[in-house]
């Protein structure tokens, strides 16, 4: 191809090339989506959504890199946080639990923080279809960070009980709102700081991966917190 034709070319597409370059740079440094294969964060979260994630949350980074160029805020117990887990050796999704310096313990499903325990309500799930309800019990997790709810197995399983650690500095604890059923810092430890990709904010769209992909119409634009 002639340098005359390719300059034609990049010209009459020019408004569809900025548009691409705009996506890359908002993908890469400002926003991005997280489809959730896996049901760890139910019932907040449900397999099948599409997650928006907001990259400036807690930074601002070059685009595809783990270089800071400005930070914002730190994450804040009860953010829920998309994270490039090195141990695990794949993006995450999880609720922010312990901060740097916190005491974390687990007895029995009941979280305790520096020595305060959180309380538990029992909780009613609404907006969620029959099929994605799940056995056990859904609880409001409250006292300790932001009120949201979470799900337990009926028998208490070894995922219930954890013995109090430290948080390190630049380090975060995290765990899944399914707290019988979601690898999270109990399975592969602290989250480093530098994995943290942003904040997850509200579904996206939603779509029932195990009724042919049929849509939860219900779920779009729908906000991660009350």
């Amino acid at each position: 191809m002639k340098w005359t034709n390719l300059k034609s070319l990049l010209y009459r597409n020019r408004y569809f090339i900025s548009f691409l370059m705009m996506l890359f740079i908002l993908r890469g440094a400002i926003a991005d989506w997280n489809p959730v294969p896996t049901g760890s964060m139910k019932p907040t979260i449900l397999e099948g959504d599409v997650i928006f994630v907001n990259k400036l949350a807690y930074n601002l980074r070059l685009p595809f890199t783990d270089i800071e160029l400005l930070e914002n805020s730190d994450p804040k117990r009860g953010d829920i946080i998309v994270y490039n887990s090195v141990a695990a050796a794949k993006r995450m999704i999880k609720r922010v639990i312990g901060l740097p310096g916190d005491r974390i313990a687990l007895r029995g499903n009941r979280l305790y923080i520096n020595g305060q325990p959180a309380d538990y309500v029992p909780a009613v799930v609404d907006g969620l279809r029959i099929e994605d309800l799940e056995e056990g019990f859904y609880l409001q997790e409250e006292s300790l960070m932001p009120v949201h709810i979470i799900q337990i197995k009926p028998r208490l399983s070894s995922m219930g009980t954890i013995v109090p650690v430290t948080v390190p500095e630049g380090h975060y604890f995290v765990m899944g709102d399914n707290r019988d059923n979601s690898a999270d810092s109990r399975v592969h430890g602290f989250v480093p700081e530098e994995e943290i990709v942003g904040k997850a904010t509200g579904v996206i769209l939603s779509a029932n991966l195990n009724n042919n992909w049929l849509p939860r119409v219900e779920r779009t634009f729908q906000s991660l917190y009350d």
